[in-house]
């Protein structure tokens, strides 16, 4: 393509050079006719005349030529930007289907029937590869065909060779350049065979880049349905941690309601009233915290919604908005905050909502041109501060259990002032403060 630019910038440049030509051309014709002075006025005139239209005619030729020129470069560097836009959302994860199936073992019996076809082609006479005819050796016909055949298997096994590695090692955004590399091979072939006339079949090599694209939708798909059964087994762990939870809470609950009952009936039969009426409060207390659990347990879409932060592995401008159906919403925010990440999460906004689940959906739905991972729609970090993520959430709730505007980050503020220490103490010279004697001593720090 970039040849191609460069042709039509010289054609451009010979025409302009033409016009200028042209036009010195006529300065020096009348020039020369002032000189001789040999032809009548109405005859020069009519030269002159007929010069400045072939002049004129040549212009605008040159000019539509260079219009046309422009368009052209216009619309093939609109085509250069879109080929690299492209590579760069497949290298970064945004691929595009060749061939859009619905799931991997579609795409598998895909693959199947092709690599059927492609083991027809390459049998003997199969038409994988074309070869010259009428070749001889030593004026046997039988040898020139023998010869052929064994240089035809040759060049074929050579392609397919390279063909079978950019397939075992394909990486679905790197589907352009295989297929780049497997064209080259074929011309390469075709400048070898050039005196037998070998060369792959056009057919075949078609069959093979169909092979490429579908491998790359295959590992691509295959990559897609792995992630989202890995979801879903995390959603179903923390689905049940939550029924675990509640298990225990109502076992400890009712354990703790049986112990006050026992009590109270003691304290009853001893006739102690005012012990009695306290028991009776906190046994309220516990049936209150029962119904909670049990309406806990009931409702798939009561949870917390919450707004967190790692200052310290994120920056300042983004935050998790999520929700969990955990009794203590602590618990799901210390996991996330595990190894995977240098600094525990800072928690902003805490809400409890009857229906949770659509709370955190219109949240995602407001803050969705802030989305950081555009591929993977279940990522639920945005590109925006805690006070913008409380006004949405204030928006549609109208109170918050909780809300911090600045992050604790205890870890990591102790960890900044720590390497910052750190680096004094290895500086020359750092830290040497003036005594009373005016002499230099390094201070303690």
């Amino acid at each position: 393509m970039h040849a191609y630019l460069e042709t039509l910038r010289a054609e451009k440049d010979r025409s302009a050079t033409e016009v200028t030509q042209l036009r010195a051309e006529l300065e020096r014709l009348r020039a020369e006719m002032d000189r001789l002075g040999i032809l009548g006025v109405q005859k020069l005139e009519e030269y002159r005349a007929q010069l400045e239209r072939e002049t004129a005619e040549k212009a605008a030729k040159g000019l539509a030529e260079h219009t046309n020129l422009q368009h052209r470069l216009a619309e093939l560097r609109q085509q250069v930007l879109v080929t690299e836009e492209k590579a760069l959302l497949q290298e970064a994860g945004v691929y595009e289907y060749q061939h859009p199936l619905h799931d991997a073992v579609a795409y598998q019996v895909a693959l199947a029937g092709l690599q059927e076809q492609i083991k027809s082609l390459v049998k003997t006479d199969g038409g994988a590869v074309h070869t010259a005819v009428g070749w001889t050796v030593n004026g046997s016909t039988a040898q020139g065909r023998t010869m052929l055949r064994d240089y035809a298997k040759l060049m074929l096994r050579a392609y397919n060779a390279e063909a079978d590695n950019l397939v075992r090692t394909l990486k679905p955004y790197k589907l352009p350049a295989a297929v780049e590399r497997l064209g080259k091979v074929a011309a390469t072939i075709v400048r070898l065979g050039k005196t037998m006339d070998i060369r792959i079949a056009e057919e075949y090599h078609r069959l093979r880049i169909r092979e490429l694209g579908l491998t790359g939708d295959y590992q691509e798909k295959l990559a897609e349905e792995k992630e989202r059964d890995r979801e879903e087994k995390a959603r179903l762990r923390e689905e049940r941690r939550l029924q675990q939870e509640i298990e225990r809470e109502r076992a400890r609950l009712d354990k703790e309601r049986q112990h006050y009952a026992n009590a109270l009936a003691a304290l009853q039969t001893a006739g102690d009233t005012a012990g009695a009426a306290q028991l009776q409060e906190r046994l309220a207390q516990i049936d209150t915290a029962i119904q909670d659990v049990d309406y806990r347990a009931a409702n798939v879409r009561a949870g917390y919604v919450y707004v967190i932060s790692n200052l310290g592995a994120f920056g300042e401008q983004m935050v998790k908005v999520g929700m969990t159906r955990r009794l203590d919403p602590m618990d799901r925010v210390r996991e996330l905050g595990d190894a995977s990440v240098p600094f525990t999460f800072d928690v902003h906004a805490l809400f409890f909502a009857d229906d949770a689940v659509s709370i955190e959906a219109q949240m995602h739905a407001r803050l969705a041109d802030r989305r950081v991972n555009l591929v993977n729609q279940r990522r639920e970090f945005f590109y925006a501060t805690p006070a913008e993520a409380k006004q949405h959430l204030m928006e549609l709730t109208g109170s918050l259990l909780q809300y911090e505007e600045v992050p604790e980050a205890l870890e990591y503020r102790q960890s900044r002032t720590q390497a910052q220490q750190n680096h004094s103490q290895t500086q020359p010279g750092a830290g040497r403060v003036l005594d009373s004697t005016g002499s230099g001593s390094r201070a303690r720090l």
